[in-house]
């Protein structure tokens, strides 16, 4: 790869000229199948499903009350900030890798090595955050239907009496590698279909709960203070971005350059509407003291009587939530797999199936990690491993867009950021503020994994 970079030692870069030559070396290649309505239904099923089905309740019963829609406001401000910044980037550069390749063609190799090895933890953390959610509904579905699993294998240690692993969230994370591995025909036609069926959900919960809604449960607005909003815009703050993973597929896009930014916008916009007219139907419905924090609207519905609704957006939100494991999953394995095509990674994890064209390899890798901390964490402690790396990552790709302004005008770009550099200037002071909400064990969690990254960097890459 010493042929494909510019400058030196930890600063060079890839030349925009030849970043498409890359891929060679017998590591395989991914194939160009993904539409743009395909690319956005994976965006819209990364952004939609833990915010509303697991979050919002947890948020708002615990660190905003009812204005947990402000939470969610102002972590969509600071996404939509940074998502200008990757629709510029998925224009300009179609290829696997989302930030880290970004990082490394405009800021150099040890930057792009610092975002991708971040993103590696985060994704497969957010895997493992959404498939504890999806068990938290799953047990609540099971107790209303009168069935009684047993205590061990209903969540992680320390969440409840008898408990020692979260087995149904880990047999997700398995599922959801087995699916990857398919093919990303089989599995983009899996995951337009599964999107379709939780969007609906969404809307009947919004519909049918607005008639529920008692303006006394809004009372008080901010009930943890001002600080309760911006506490809770920082934890559900992964649950407002997830076009960053659906960027990772460009390499698999019929036509990355006109689709990918396109598909990042209707994605992002679909989702915000979404989650702020959830979230006022949520806390309208219940007080936000009563709001249950695994299954909220399950169990708001139920306490309006309406239970049979609540088994039905049990089910929805089991099958939906799916497609958020579907996108994150997605876009580790393609951030590993463009790391180790880059020798950044060894390139034995580059290998792709000689059939179905995905990388296999790092997939299982990423399956059963994520089983293991979905069996075995609980879900705020997995849920705050990932945001500051997602944040970080926002501020390197916000950075960078600034920087390829200035240095490559005459780079061609599909889609331009409007109002450079302010636009991506707030996305970056946004994603730096929220980051100072983030508790001191996320960070002591953040320096080991970077202390861990430095090691294999210099020893390895």
């Amino acid at each position: 790869m010493a042929g494909l970079r510019t400058g030196k030692g930890v600063l060079r870069r890839k030349p925009f000229e030849q970043i498409e030559e890359a891929g060679g070396g017998g590591t395989g290649q991914l194939t160009r199948v993904l539409g743009v309505w395909q690319l956005t239904a994976i965006g819209v099923g990364g952004i939609i499903g833990a915010g509303i089905f697991t979050l919002a309740g947890a948020v708002a019963n615990g660190k905003a009350g009812p204005a947990v829609v402000l939470s969610f406001l102002v972590a969509g401000i600071a996404s939509a900030a940074a998502a200008f910044s990757y629709a510029e980037f998925a224009g300009l550069i179609p290829k696997a890798g989302s930030a880290y390749t970004y990082g490394y063609a405009v800021l150099g190799e040890l930057p792009g090595w610092f975002i991708g090895w971040d993103l590696l933890l985060e994704y497969t953390a957010i895997v493992a955050v959404v498939a504890i959610g999806i068990s938290g509904y799953f047990s609540f579905l099971l107790g209303s239907l009168g069935a009684d699993l047993p205590a061990w294998m209903l969540g992680a240690p320390g969440t409840g009496g008898g408990h020692r692993v979260d087995l149904f969230a880990a047999l997700l994370c398995l599922l959801i590698a087995w699916l990857l591995n398919l093919g990303m025909r089989n599995a983009a036609r899996f995951e337009m279909a599964v999107v379709g069926l939780k969007v609906a959900v969404v809307i009947l919960v919004i519909v049918v709960g607005a008639f529920y809604v008692r303006s006394s449960n809004y009372v008080p607005f901010f009930p943890f203070g001002v600080g309760g909003v911006f506490a809770g815009a920082a934890t559900v703050f992964f649950a407002v971005f997830g076009y960053d993973a659906m960027s990772t597929a460009a390499e698999e896009s019929k036509d990355a350059t006109r689709h990918m930014p396109r598909a990042i916008m209707y994605s992002l916009a679909i989702a915000m509407t979404l989650y702020v007219l959830a979230c006022l139907v949520l806390t309208g419905m219940q007080k936000y003291t009563e709001i249950d924090r695994e299954s909220g609207f399950s169990t708001a519905f139920q306490s309006v009587g309406l239970t049979r609704l609540a088994d039905v957006i049990a089910v929805g939100a089991i099958i939906g939530i799916l497609t958020v494991m579907f996108t994150f999953m997605l876009g580790v394995t393609r951030v590993w797999f463009a790391m180790s095509r880059d020798g950044l990674l060894p390139k034995w994890f580059a290998k792709t199936h000689p059939v179905r064209h995905v990388p296999y390899r790092v997939t299982w890798i990423v399956g059963v990690l994520s089983a293991l901390i979905a069996g075995f964490l609980p879900i705020v402690e997995a849920a705050e491993l990932t945001n500051i790396g997602i944040l970080l990552a926002f501020v390197v790709v916000c950075a960078a867009v600034i920087v390829l302004r200035y240095r490559r005008p005459d780079l061609p770009r599909t889609f331009r950021v409007p109002g450079m550099p302010v636009v991506p200037a707030v996305g970056i002071a946004f994603s730096l503020w929220l980051i100072t909400f983030l508790a001191w064990q996320t960070w002591v969690r953040f320096a080991v994994w970077f202390v861990i990254g430095l090691v294999v960097y210099f020893a390895y890459s």
